[in-house]
């Protein structure tokens, strides 16, 4: 059981304590404990509970905690100010939760960026890089999304996988040092994205290995790699030492779990024996509308993680 689930339990199951105070009892307020203690660390983000929570995000942090979610995480926060960023933070501190990843710079949809092996392109890339480090350490986060871009139209697939590898290799000599994580994300190729280039959990895993830094690992986003190949719990074994974070969301759809025909049960239950203790990224929709919708996420995810 989380140790700050199992304090709140107990402070709720003693009932509230007397404490003397200049010579007056005074009655201690307990502790409400979380809804519900997940074996994973499930990662809402920012909208996926605003019609019980409000707008605001730091309203929708607090409701994430009492349902007992323990981390959090934001593709956009790169983009938002300073003053939102230490709001955020200062909020996932409060509860005690972990920060999901962010994305790192600004993605290349549509463009060959950092397959074409243009130093231009790789200037900006790792400029945005340097700029994430700030970020990070602002919000307390360790990983960052990164993706390489399209494929290139004119370049053989051997040169393009090596000027990704050249370009990430400069990243993460900026990230070793501050002990930031950026993960590589394949994306489906089929239904959302395509023309990218990277797209396989293989693919990504011999990136990774050429790499070859503990600053460069995978995001294994089980909805992109249900669609493009499959074969997900295998997969997910033969990639496991470069897969530092995880993705979710059912197919077809792209909703919370038990909406498709992911067995997300036997996934969960699978990372979980496997020792996973980082973060599982809630990159998905609802497939019911408003606060009933919501409800069903919530739900969702306590049926798939009942094992």
């Amino acid at each position: 059981m989380n140790r700050r689930h199992f304090l709140s339990s107990s402070l709720a199951a003693a009932g509230a304590a007397v404490l003397p105070t200049d010579g007056f009892a005074v009655e201690a307020v307990a502790a409400r404990p979380a809804e519900h203690d997940f074996n994973l660390n499930y990662a809402p983000h920012l909208g996926t509970f605003d019609e019980h929570a409000g707008s605001d995000p730091v309203d929708q942090i607090t409701f994430m905690a009492e349902q007992g979610f323990t981390a959090f995480e934001d593709n956009g926060m790169r983009g938002r100010s300073v003053s939102e960023q230490q709001r955020i933070a200062d909020a996932l501190q409060e509860h005690d939760m972990q920060m999901g990843v962010f994305v790192a710079h600004d993605i290349p949809w549509g463009e060959p960026r950092l397959t074409s092996g243009d130093p231009a392109h790789r200037a900006a890339f790792l400029d945005d890089i340097r700029s994430s480090v700030a970020v990070a350490q602002r919000v307390n986060a360790t990983w960052m999304t990164v993706v390489p871009g399209h494929v290139h139209p004119r370049l053989d697939m051997g040169y393009q996988t090596a000027h990704v590898i050249d370009t990430l290799r400069e990243a993460a000599a900026i990230l070793e040092p501050h002990g930031l994580v950026m993960v590589l994300e394949p994306l489906n190729t089929h239904t959302d994205h395509p023309g990218m280039f990277l797209t396989e959990s293989p693919q990504a895993y011999a990136i990774c290995r050429a790499v070859d830094s503990p600053a460069c690992k995978i995001l294994f986003d089980c909805y992109h790699q249900q669609i493009t190949e499959g074969n997900l719990i295998p997969n997910i074994d033969g990639a496991w030492d470069e897969i530092a974070y995880f993705q979710v969301g059912d197919n077809p759809g792209r909703n919370e779990p038990t909406s498709g025909e992911i067995n997300y049960r036997n996934v969960f239950k699978h990372i979980h024996e496997k020792g996973f203790d980082g973060v599982v990224g809630m990159e998905h929709g609802q497939s019911q509308p408003g606060r009933a919708g919501e409800q069903a996420v919530i739900d969702a995810y306590v049926t798939s993680d009942d094992f």
